[in-house]
């Protein structure tokens, strides 16, 4: 999680139409007795002329980790003419309680409560909007699906409507060995740290061991759902679309880890509502890389102006969805800007997409099905090392590499290269006849880019556990040697293949360490036929795409002043013991330190994980992720250290979560957590 603010290509605004002042540590009762501690920025005459309000509602503390970027936003919606409040979340930051889980009813039910709250001041019209990235996004939805009256609309940035299918966990029914035990351990780490004592007073200490004694490695809880049941449907809205009845403005990236939701919702709602995607990783669009960043801020105000102000912006009047088409560019493991173009469509699914099928002929990807003998594709563990990070933030090195590094471990077809320019957008899908010779498989497949020289370029992909073939919710075993059809279907992309350049399909029944292997290594046969294909999106040119007025460049409000303690850094690199052949991806973040001047406060971190497979040997998989954190002020210092371990056998998953905790240089905490959970189709 990278909570820093990055220098892009933005201006910065220090007068705005009204003058803004700050309130904080505000503490907003619930009905139980808990209290939940918020910072307001408003205008000043607010109480004289009420005002809408903007609502972000986060677990990750507004007094340090997040005010970098709070400063950004807050005051800019502020000094337009809103209140912006920030509320940390039940048992984060300086609010009371425990943070048991992620997205639980009771985050929902504090939530309805914060919006009473909000609509009982004088300062406030009672007419409020939710703002979020990720899990601001995640509980902006779940919250508008409450239908609270005061919710009048919702921003979502980066975030799912399906949190089984389309979150950190679970991906096509495999689970993420990529990022489940990492976001455990992140929130494992960021949920331990202690209130601020100028805020809650003596009380810091007993709040703070309570809440490292009883907040749960979420893994546990995680792991022990395999498959979609009750516990995933629960906050995910699209179990139920009608439930919300107010305007979502959906936003996201391509290279971040959640763009298929935006389309869903942009199809199944039926609500008045709009679609952004850009070539951005897990940022907000006036910051986030690649670049163009663009004036999102002025955006959000557009969208707040129509729905909470009721004036007309003529937001409603443009496109379902904007999206930017990504050109073709060399393989690279970070860009600090995607050339392409920004195209429009007025619904979704777009009229207009033609469906161009590719059939594999030998090792071609051919316009007419051409049969031919079967083919055999083995497991190699070690394939997808270079897949880059499942969920980019932006960091340096967090995309894929050049897909040649992978390619030798897998299947690969290729098209005749393309004799003009091919624009697509919507979701490529490979669509396959194929059996197994294990009761449990996975089929990864990747679509790239090949450039006249050779270079590979990841575009798009997906990955499907052949148990859940024909449902998440009731996953059943393959039949060995039984030909099955079942379709892969990739994330949603946007993207113009270059005249001149090649489509490149490649097949594998392993994706470390984006997904766990199953127990025992499975050779596919994939059967070439009139049902095995690539099934790609073609974009023609349109008029609407002419007409689109340029967005505005990115501004933002001044960020907060700070000291820096320690510069960030990061390494991720790729290790092969070819005595042992082990392979490890080691992947290190240090997110730096600094002292903010607003509030004295320090604060700093660092990451490291490692994941390590054996070739031939999918239950040496291995996961080890480490954190360390630092909050404090002048002589009141804390220092965090957790380890999380992830392993499994043929039956079971192993997982070990250790915390310690430290107040100056005396350790006060050490405990850890053991569990072991059946493995279930995965």
């Amino acid at each position: 999680m990278v909570f820093n603010v990055r220098e892009t290509n933005r201006s910065v605004r220090d007068e705005f139409p009204h003058k803004v002042k700050e309130l904080n540590n505000i503490w907003i009762p619930m009905s139980d007795g808990t209290k939940l501690s918020a910072k307001i920025w408003l205008p000043e005459d607010a109480k004289e002329n009420p005002v809408p309000a903007i609502l972000e509602y986060l677990p990750y503390r507004k007094n340090e980790f997040t005010a970098l970027r709070d400063s950004l936003r807050h005051p800019y919606f502020a000094g337009h003419g809103y209140a912006s409040i920030r509320v940390d979340i039940r048992g984060t930051g300086d609010s009371d309680g425990i943070l048991y889980d992620e997205y639980l009813k009771q985050e929902q039910d504090d939530a309805l409560e914060v919006l009473e709250w909000i609509e009982k001041q004088p300062w406030s019209t009672g007419s409020v909007g939710m703002i979020g990235k990720s899990w601001g996004g995640f509980n902006g939805l779940q919250v508008a699906a409450r239908r609270p009256r005061q919710l009048k609309s919702i921003i979502t940035i980066c975030s799912t409507d399906d949190r089984y299918a389309d979150d950190v966990h679970y991906k096509g029914g495999a689970m993420l060995a990529s990022d489940m035990l990492w976001w455990s351990s992140t929130m494992f780490a960021y949920n331990a740290r202690p209130a601020d004592p100028e805020v809650v007073g003596d009380a810091w200490r007993e709040m703070w061991l309570n809440r490292m004694e009883n907040t749960p490695p979420y893994v546990e809880e995680w792991v022990r759902h395999q498959r979609r049941d009750a516990y995933w449907k629960h906050g995910s809205v699209n179990e139920d679309y009608k439930a919300i009845e107010i305007p979502v403005f959906a936003v996201g990236g391509w290279a971040d880890g959640y763009p298929n939701a935006i389309p869903r919702m942009l199809e199944n709602l039926d609500v008045p509502r709009k679609g952004l995607i850009g070539p951005w990783a897990h940022e907000y669009p006036e910051m986030a890389v690649p670049g163009p960043q663009i004036g999102f801020l002025q955006e959000c105000l557009r969208w707040w102006n129509q729905w909470l102000k009721g004036e007309d912006t003529g937001i409603m009047e443009e496109p379902m969805l904007r999206a930017y088409l990504q050109d073709s560019v060399p393989p690279q493991t970070s860009y600090d800007y995607r050339p392409g173009h920004w195209v429009a469509e007025k619904q979704w699914p777009p009229a207009a997409i033609k469906d161009q099928r590719l059939y594999l002929d030998e090792n071609k990807l051919a316009a007419k099905p051409a049969g031919g003998d079967a083919i055999q594709v083995v497991s190699v563990q070690q394939h997808g090392l270079h897949a880059g990070v499942y969920c980019p933030f932006g960091q340096p090195g967090d995309l894929p590499a050049d897909q040649r590094n992978e390619n030798g471990y897998a299947v690969v077809f290729e098209s005749e290269p393309v004799e003009h320019d091919t624009p697509i957008l919507g979701h490529p899908t490979f669509s396959v006849e194929l059996s197994s010779d294990k009761t449990h498989a996975l089929i990864a497949v990747r679509l790239n880019d090949v450039a006249p020289d050779g270079s590979s370029t990841r575009v798009t992909w997906g990955m499907l556990n052949l148990s859940h073939r024909d449902s998440d919710e009731f996953p059943e075993a393959l039949e060995p040697g039984k030909t099955y059809t079942v379709d892969v279907k990739m994330d949603v992309i946007g993207y113009t293949l270059a005249e001149g350049h090649q489509w490149q399909l490649a097949i594998s029944p392993n994706y470390w360490p984006h997904a766990w292997p199953v127990p025992e290594e499975a050779t596919l046969t994939v059967y070439p036929s009139e049902n095995t294909y690539l099934s790609l999106p073609i974009r023609g040119e349109k008029e609407i795409d002419a007409e689109l007025k340029p967005f505005a460049p990115a501004e933002t409000a001044p960020v907060l002043t700070k000291d820096i303690l320690r510069e960030a850094g990061r390494t991720r690199e790729i290790k092969h013991d070819v005595v042992t052949d082990i392979w490890t991806l080691d992947d290190f973040s240090d997110e730096g330190a600094r002292r903010l001047h607003v509030n004295g406060l320090e604060y700093g971190s660092t990451n490291r994980n490692v994941y390590t497979i054996r070739g031939g040997d999918p239950l040496s998989a291995r996961v080890e992720c480490d954190w360390t954190l630092d909050v404090g002020r002048g002589d009141w210092q804390t220092h965090l250290v957790t380890k999380s371990v992830m392993t499994a056998d043929e039956k079971n998953y192993y997982l070990t979560n250790r915390l310690t905790a430290y107040e100056g240089d005396k350790e006060v905490f050490d405990k850890t957590w053991e569990a072991e959970i059946p493995r279930d189709f995965t």
